[in-house]
């Protein structure tokens, strides 16, 4: 387009992240800006799961969270040999979903990237019903093959979208970066204690 960008139109599947089943088909638009910032999106899928499964899903994964006697807090997730403890399944799917929201900030026509690891996760415990996390995560950056990594701040009650504050390190493509709050869905992808925010 003229002026504005490059514009894709897309069709594909989608799939449930824990189990690979079919989670519907997608249709969606993308423009990539001439000046730099984020792609514009629009999106419409049909879901092959009812909302009432996927709201029974949301709230299994907050209760396993929730019911923890004390912070969750790991390290290096998945492990050397790819290997993520079962105790560690819920702050690594919630991991996924947010840091997907960096990840998309971050795309460019010519690079994607993707979640290598969790260098490190600390859950925050709060006063109200909202599970919070801070994390470090490490992206994996295609075709420069660069590893960044990035403090993520992660907030979520089943029902609310998903509240994601970051800022990564600086790269080789110039100064970065960080967010307001991005929102995102558990389902499909916040006030700060922390030094960063």
């Amino acid at each position: 387009i003229p002026e504005s960008g490059h514009k894709y139109y897309l069709q594909f599947s989608t799939e449930d992240y824990r189990t690979g089943e079919d989670a519907g088909n997608c249709l969606a638009t993308v423009l990539y800006p001439k000046k730099k910032s984020p792609p514009v999106v629009s999106i419409k899928c049909s879901q092959t799961k009812d909302q009432k499964e996927i709201q029974e899903e949301d709230n299994k994964l907050y209760q396993s969270i929730r019911h923890q006697s004390k912070p969750i807090t790991g390290n290096n997730i998945p492990d050397s040999y790819g290997t993520i403890e079962p105790a560690l399944q819920p702050v690594w799917a919630l991991a996924v979903a947010g840091s997907s929201s960096i990840m998309w900030e971050k795309s460019t026509e010519s690079s994607t990237f993707f979640l290598a690891q969790v260098k490190s996760v600390r859950q925050w415990m709060r006063k109200d019903d909202f599970v919070e996390f801070d994390y470090t995560v490490l992206l994996h950056e295609m075709p420069t093959q660069e590893i960044i990594s990035c403090h993520m701040r992660l907030t979520w009650l089943p029902g609310h979208p998903l509240k994601v504050k970051h800022f990564c390190a600086p790269n080789s493509h110039g100064p970065d970066e960080g967010s307001g709050a991005e929102s995102g869905s558990a389902a499909g992808p916040p006030a700060g204690k922390g030094a960063h925010f």
